[in-house]
């Protein structure tokens, strides 16, 4: 009688201990490893963002004390960052820093981002700024990759930017404007329709004093980012206009690769977008 009580006594403090450890795995909130978060209150924009900042798992390794790696930057940072840390997960594709821009402080976020992404003034616009991106494109290569290359031990040729939607468009700006600062662009859902498709214009003019356009440059847009889907523009007739627009320039140095996804929409599209883009990448710059 004794042993069976002991028995029973012994399970039932082993199913509390496994109650309680349940409980207080309640009160936590999953973190990234190897990740931090800094602040860079910007002299050039005179507001404060943070910085979401992870490397890859072997990047403390002793063997690995010389080495410089890739780094990705993306806007939009509170959703693209968490995404970015998923598909960088696994080694095959842990090859880069991920640097994720927040919205600015005390702000808005769509506030925040319409500003800051939109290269010029949209006066249709009523409800948000625009037009803020040549100053945000100078605190992004003043003050944010300036701190990044002065803190990690980074490769300064091979600087990825990642963008989606608003970013998406921001990217292909930056692409025909400042198309040294990153050697690759991966561009999800870019919305091109900005400003009556503003971005085909700049393209024309960058092509009359432009033979070579050197960058490797990935589009992805959903098949389901149609007016028909329930979007208010053809995104995925933009996409490809737009992809057969550079192609027809023949860039010297310029490789692009593109791709409608099939069952995708605007929420979606991201994920599988940045991955195929890293892919794509990685394979340019010989890492896969």
């Amino acid at each position: 009688m004794k042993l069976s009580l002991i028995k029973n006594l012994a399970l039932i403090f082993i199913l509390f201990l496994g109650c309680s450890n349940a409980i207080a795995s309640e009160n936590l909130s999953f973190q990234i490893a190897n990740s931090q978060i800094i602040t860079i209150d910007s002299k050039v924009l005179d507001r404060k963002y943070d910085l979401f900042i992870k490397v890859p798992i072997d990047y403390a390794k002793e063997e690995n004390k010389y080495k410089r790696y890739p780094v990705l930057y993306l806007n939009d940072g509170p959703h693209t960052f968490k995404v970015a840390s998923g598909v960088t997960h696994f080694s095959q594709m842990d090859k880069v820093i991920v640097v994720g821009v927040s919205f600015a402080h005390g702000e808005n976020g769509q506030y925040s981002r319409v500003r800051d992404l939109t290269p010029v003034v949209d006066e249709s616009w009523t409800k948000y700024k625009t037009g803020g991106a040549p100053n945000y494109l100078n605190f992004f290569e003043k003050e944010v990759i300036t701190y990044i290359e002065e803190n990690y031990r980074t490769n300064p040729n091979q600087r990825i930017l990642s963008g989606h939607s608003l970013g998406g468009s921001f990217g292909a700006w930056v692409l025909l404007t400042k198309p040294e600062l990153f050697s690759s662009y991966i561009l999800t859902s870019p919305s091109l329709w900005f400003k009556k498709h503003w971005i085909f214009d700049l393209e024309d003019k960058f092509h009359l004093n432009n033979k070579s356009l050197k960058a490797n440059l990935f589009f992805a847009t959903g098949s389901l980012e149609t007016i028909g889907d329930g979007m208010y523009y053809e995104m995925v007739d933009d996409q490809i206009k737009f992809v057969q627009q550079l192609l027809s320039r023949d860039y010297q140095g310029l490789n692009i690769q593109e791709e409608i996804v099939n069952g995708t929409d605007h929420y979606s599209t991201f994920p599988v977008g940045l991955s195929k883009g890293l892919m794509f990448t990685y394979k340019q710059m010989k890492l896969l």
